[in-house]
């Protein structure tokens, strides 16, 4: 590879890194937990249909622990939850866990196949289990109850289901135990199996507005006694709550009653203490049940994630003293611990997505599963990591060498609130630009939007920066990670403030004189689908092209059509309706689509449930394609986020040919180029 770079234009420069790779590449790894010594977790197979297996690190490599064929997934909510759990300390024991095609409860013990634990449902996922714990001979965890596969109208219970199998016959085998809110995430049971605590919400609440933390007493009968709220309430939300493990009934919690998710312990009187106040986050929004970011260990300390705009892992003493491990991971994700150890997923702007161990007692943080250095997959042969950590297995030129540095950046909008922003500047280690010429840039709006996107080594960013294409993700008002006042600055203010913000962070790098003022470009899905085509209609003079994955775009509508998750969270991010019926009518994108003239393609998955095909179709009816260049391209199967790795790379050619259409310049052939 020569040092001396070769001049090209902007987004023609030919890259490795093809749309099937940026596909396949970063393997969607979740849901950790220990089985026995092994550390396992949940990862989907895009060629397999998007199939989640549960994987384990043997001393022979990377395998499958169930037989094969067995989806490892819940839909809880739509979004799921923690979809299994081992039942001991002891890999002979096995493991629960929930069946994606059926969503019943499953159990498997080491050489046999797995055995219904649930009775089927009226309909294949009417019920549906997440987040579980053992207690004597019961599996107790959260169900929901679906009126049909639009899931508009559900129920939630905790519930106890034997572990013989009996209720898979004979459904009046499952007891429930608690219902006390319309949404519930599963139980936590205290050790000695006295006490249980989990958290609850109702309509119109997210969990990020309030929710409250409820705690009631096992009865020697296995039933409960009257449930107490003992956390959160109006204005505050409790995100997490686990037992401490000395037996001391202490409550660990994780809530922001002063604007921030700090740890708080809550003794039996109900009195509560902050453990480490500080202005930053110990937990995220609780998109999906049975999420963890305070850990309690053995020794009485604290495992905990915190951060501003990234997360580090740390420890936290019973003196509040807290001490992070010394890793260059900035994200940590479906963190587990058996009490000694925490096994988590991390990444970083020079790492893609790696199971790790982390070890308090040494400070070590050893690789489990590492993405392969030619961004695929690990294949399951692949040896177990060497003394070092790293996967002895052959080595190619790797296409995360054509990755760019991200860096972070804070713009300031007409009002003066700030707006963070992750740059990703064009990239390749064999070409740059012409040096009268600024690069295109796409504006990069997350989903959510309560919600972030992380700053880290992106295959699907690469496929965009190593073309010589600039990618700024925005962390508009509203996301996460920046404390509650942050958030807040969405409420009411869906489509304005995320438009806003969206077009200061263009405006900021044109000012810079990092980006073309003519090559600006958005791109973003589901809420993000929305803010795409809200900015290209209040925008017609800053965006040229935009990319647009299963929006929601009709707000008056997706009330009535979307899951009973989010059914009332426009009364946060808009307002009561219909009390604001004219605030629906003025923001949303549709008010004025019939002047977009932005070209556009929209990308929409046919069994979406959140963002139903329906929303996308409400657009393109007010569009003239005689007047905008379009295309649209549906997918037979895809949901919520596309989890084929054919319909990914489809929906990248798609972008990238709109790209090079309305921001003027002609791609590489595909395949034209390998690493040097």
């Amino acid at each position: 590879m020569s040092d001396t770079k070769s001049v090209l234009p902007y987004g023609s420069w030919p890259s490795p890194i093809e749309a099937d790779d940026a596909a396949r590449g970063d393997a969607l790894l979740e849901w950790v937990g220990f089985l026995g010594d092994d550390v396992c977790w949940t990862e989907v197979l895009p060629e397999e249909d998007g199939r989640s297996g549960l994987m384990r690190r043997t001393a022979d490599g990377v395998e499958e622990v169930l037989p094969s064929g067995w989806d490892v997934r819940t839909r809880v909510i739509e979004y799921g939850g923690r979809p299994w759990l081992a039942l001991s300390g002891r890999a002979a024991d096995g493991l629960v866990f929930t069946h994606g095609p059926d969503q019943r409860l499953h159990r498997w013990r080491p050489g046999s196949d797995p055995v219904p634990l649930s009775p089927p449902g009226a309909w294949p996922g009417e019920l549906r289990y997440a987040d579980f714990a053992v207690h004597g001979d019961e599996i107790w965890c959260l169900r929901e109850t679906v009126a049909d596969d639009t899931a508009r109208t559900a129920r939630r219970h905790l519930v106890a289901i034997p572990l013989d199998g009996s209720a898979a016959e004979d459904p009046s085998r499952v007891r429930e135990l608690a219902a006390t809110h319309h949404f519930m995430t599963g139980p936590r049971i205290e050790p000695g199996g006295d006490r249980v605590a989990w958290l609850g919400w109702d309509h119109p609440d997210m969990p990020w507005d309030t929710t409250r933390l409820m705690v009631a007493a096992v009865l020697p009968d296995g039933t409960l006694g009257a449930p107490a709220v003992r956390m959160g309430g109006e204005g505050e939300a409790v995100t997490q709550a686990d037992w401490a493990t000395d037996g001391s009934g202490t409550l660990y919690a994780v809530s922001d009653p002063d604007g921030w998710w700090n740890v708080h312990a809550v003794d039996r009187d109900g009195g509560t203490r902050s453990l480490c106040p500080r202005p930053e986050e110990f937990g995220e929004a609780l998109w999906r049940i049975g999420l963890r970011w305070c850990l309690p260990l053995l020794d009485g300390t604290l495992a905990v994630i915190h951060g501003v705009g990234e997360r580090r892992l740390g420890i936290l003493g019973a003196d509040g003293v807290l001490t992070d491990f010394a890793d260059p991971a900035t994200e940590w994700h479906f963190a587990a611990t058996d009490g000694r150890r925490i096994a988590a997923v991390a990444s970083s702007p020079g790492r893609r997505r790696t199971v790790v161990l982390a070890d308090p007692a040494d400070g070590s943080v050893r690789t489990v599963r590492a993405p392969s250095s030619d961004g695929r997959s690990l294949p399951s042969d692949v040896p177990a990591p060497d003394a070092d950590g790293a996967a002895s297995y052959a080595r190619t030129p790797a296409p995360d060498a054509y990755a760019t540095t991200p860096y972070r950046r804070t713009y300031r909008g007409d009002d003066g609130e700030p707006v963070h922003v992750h740059v990703y500047p064009p990239h390749h280690p064999e070409f740059t630009g012409p040096g009268d010429e600024l690069p295109p840039y796409l504006v990069l709006a997350h989903g959510g939007p309560t919600s972030r996107s992380h700053l880290v080594l992106n295959q699907e960013i690469s496929y965009f920066t190593s073309r010589g294409i600039g990618v700024v993700d925005v962390q508009y008002g509203g996301s996460t990670g920046y404390g509650r006042a942050y958030r807040e600055r969405l409420r009411h203010r869906w489509g304005l403030t995320d438009v806003q913000d969206c077009a200061t962070a263009a405006r900021g790098l044109i000012a810079e004189g990092l980006a073309d003022p003519d090559r600006i470009a958005i791109r973003g899905g589901s809420a993000g689908g929305w803010t795409a085509v809200a900015s290209i209609a209040a925008e017609p003079g800053l965006y040229r092209a935009a990319a647009v994955y299963y929006p929601v775009l009709d707000p008056v509508s997706w009330r009535e059509e979307t899951h009973d998750f989010e059914s009332r969270y426009l009364d946060g991010l808009i307002g009561p309706w219909p009390d604001t019926a004219d605030r629906y009518a003025h923001q949303s994108p549709l008010r004025e689509a019939d002047r977009i003239r932005t070209p556009f393609v929209l990308l929409q998955g046919l069994d979406d449930t959140v963002c139903p095909p329906a929303q996308a179709e409400r657009l393109l009816q007010k569009i003239d394609p005689d007047t905008v260049p379009y295309r649209c391209l549906t997918f037979e199967g895809e949901g919520h986020g596309f989890r084929r790795s054919a319909t990914v790379a489809a929906s990248l050619r798609a972008e990238l040919r709109l790209y090079a259409d309305a921001l003027g310049f002609t791609p590489a052939a595909a395949s034209s180029s390998s690493p040097s």
